[in-house]
């Protein structure tokens, strides 16, 4: 499992990436909500993608190891980002905002993915 835990980190930087290319390149020229939702598919593309990779390199043992790598993942990526939140200062209520999906904010939906994207990409490999 310590070879998944290591592969959670690229994913950071692809997020960190994605959220760059927002705030640089297309966010000036829309909404802020249009550029929280491009930026959430984007991401969504991007870990599916790498997710292809990792699964592909080091294949699970079952269906349980790779929903137990999206859980891992999952609980690591929300552990990074309130804990990096609150030490940038932000509050709850700012960083659950995110989550808001009433307001159109979608980004809940990397959480999910993150969480069963190694199952899924098991699963269509494994046919």
């Amino acid at each position: 499992m310590f070879k998944y835990l290591l592969c959670w980190i690229p994913m950071l930087l692809l997020a960190v990436l994605n959220g760059t290319a927002r705030d640089l390149w297309y966010k000036k020229y829309i909404n802020e909500l249009a550029a929280h939702q491009i930026s959430t598919f984007s991401l969504i593309i991007l870990i599916g993608l790498y997710c292809c990779l990792v699964i592909k390199w080091f294949p699970p043992n079952s269906e349980k190891q790779a929903l137990s790598i999206g859980i891992v993942w999952t609980l690591l990526t929300l552990a990074f980002e309130f804990g990096f939140g609150l030490l940038r200062g932000n509050s709850w209520k700012q960083l659950l905002h995110a989550y808001n999906f009433t307001e159109g904010q979608i980004w809940i939906l990397i959480p999910i993915w993150v969480a069963i994207a190694p199952y899924i990409v098991y699963r269509l490999m494994s046919k």
